[in-house]
């Protein structure tokens, strides 16, 4: 019953259509004793279709079926078409336009409720019978005071259903309003919890600089007093280095405690492990390779041993690019790197004969699998004071070049 009631509300035509349905079997119906005749008749026929076919749609366009059934009422009482049994859509609409509707059509459907009444009972002309001292039944017409009194009875029921409607519009834009001030609330709480979590990983940060500032002043006034003694009293020298040593494995317990704190979640489950660099380039190239991208690869210049961050801005710089390669190049698509050691800068190359990249993606700053992309490698690159340059490749595809500072070689 639910899952019935859920499905009915998000398909409310069929809701409709069902009494839509009940109402046109009724309207149809044969009436007896009916003052509609001849061309009356037709009329009331008319109005008994039409009236269900608009309370099908009456939700998708409620301004307009209201407007409708407010003309086709006006046009039943002006013709003096005597009302059936279908006229009972013209409590529904009463209520879509409560409801349902704009604000303009809320105030007709309620000053046609207000009228239904008097106008049907001023159309239908009624007499009362009264009963004669001789026996004899005579007919009379309503007093003023009685035909106001019947004339509200009848429109009663239309105030009461845009009374309905009224109620249902108010509450449901109060349950909307419910529903946005618990949206708020959750969204306020999730930004106040990143907010603490961000001043804890603040302090955990601080507490870092100073214990890391803190065994590493230790160390050096040691390794001073150890160089210092060093010649004349060799046993202190072995006990400052003992210490050096015991303060540095502290200070390396306290660094990767802190540090685990203030990784994410996604990280956590990573070990701590030598970061890759420039000697590990072939290994990557083998992996790509498995993965169907022919790669070609070369160096030049005199290699030597890198700075560390350098070789891990070089591998990262490399593994992005082929990323982006396999991701945008299209099929049978061929890479080449290239690793240049010069005597004061390194400069690295990738570049590919694919489909090249779009000017909207240069300037989103392209993303690879992992989120990663040329904004990424700016930012490594300038990070050791680099210079980065990638465009579309001559004759085609792309082109990545890096060019890191180093010392010269001794």
């Amino acid at each position: 019953m639910h899952r019935l009631n859920a499905w009915l509300r998000r398909h409310p035509m069929v809701v409709d259509s069902a009494w839509a349905a009940l109402v046109l079997v009724l309207g149809l119906l044969p009436e007896e004793g009916s003052d509609n005749t001849g061309w009356r008749a037709a009329v009331a026929t008319v109005v008994a279709v039409v009236l269900p076919l608009l309370m099908v749609f009456r939700r998708r366009f409620p301004d307009l079926t209201v407007a409708a059934a407010i003309a086709i009422g006006l046009t039943q009482v002006a013709l003096d078409v005597t009302p059936a049994i279908s006229s009972i859509a013209y409590l529904v609409f009463a209520y879509t336009g409560a409801a349902f509707g704009g604000r303009w059509t809320s105030r007709a459907a309620l000053a046609a409720g207000l009228l239904a009444g008097p106008l049907v009972f001023w159309r239908l002309d009624p007499e009362k019978a009264t009963r004669m001292p001789d026996g004899d039944i005579s007919y009379v017409e309503y007093s003023v005071p009685e035909a106001l009194f019947f004339g509200g009875m009848m429109t009663t029921p239309f105030i009461l259903c845009w009374a309905w409607g009224r109620l249902t519009r108010v509450r449901r834009a109060y349950l909307v309003e419910l529903e946005d001030r618990a949206a708020r609330l959750e969204r306020e709480r999730d930004a106040q919890a990143k907010v603490a979590v961000a001043a804890e990983r603040a302090r955990i940060a601080r507490e870092l600089h100073d214990v890391v500032a803190h065994n590493v002043s230790v160390m050096i006034v040691q390794a001073d007093g150890a160089a210092y003694v060093l010649d004349n009293s060799p046993q202190q020298a072995k006990e400052a280095l003992g210490t050096i040593a015991s303060t540095g494995r502290q200070a390396l317990v306290e660094m990767r405690r802190l540090l685990g704190v203030l990784r994410t979640a996604d990280t956590k489950g990573e070990e701590y492990v030598p970061q890759p660099g420039v000697e590990e380039l072939p290994e990557l190239l083998d992996q790509v390779r498995t993965a169907g991208l022919q790669v070609d690869f070369a160096t030049s210049g005199d290699p030597r041993e890198l700075p560390r961050g350098v070789e891990l801005t070089v591998y990262r710089i490399v593994q992005e690019a082929l990323t982006n390669v396999r991701k945008h190049g299209g099929p049978d698509v061929h890479a080449r790197v290239a690793v240049d050691f010069g005597e004061r800068e390194l400069a690295v190359l990738i570049e590919d004969d694919g489909r090249g990249s779009t000017d909207e993606q240069l300037a989103a700053g392209g993303t690879d699998g992992q989120g990663h992309g040329l904004i990424g490698m700016r930012e490594r690159v300038g990070m050791v004071s680099g210079s980065l340059d990638v465009g579309p490749r001559p004759g085609g595809g792309f082109r990545i070049r890096a060019v890191l500072p180093l010392k010269a070689a001794h």
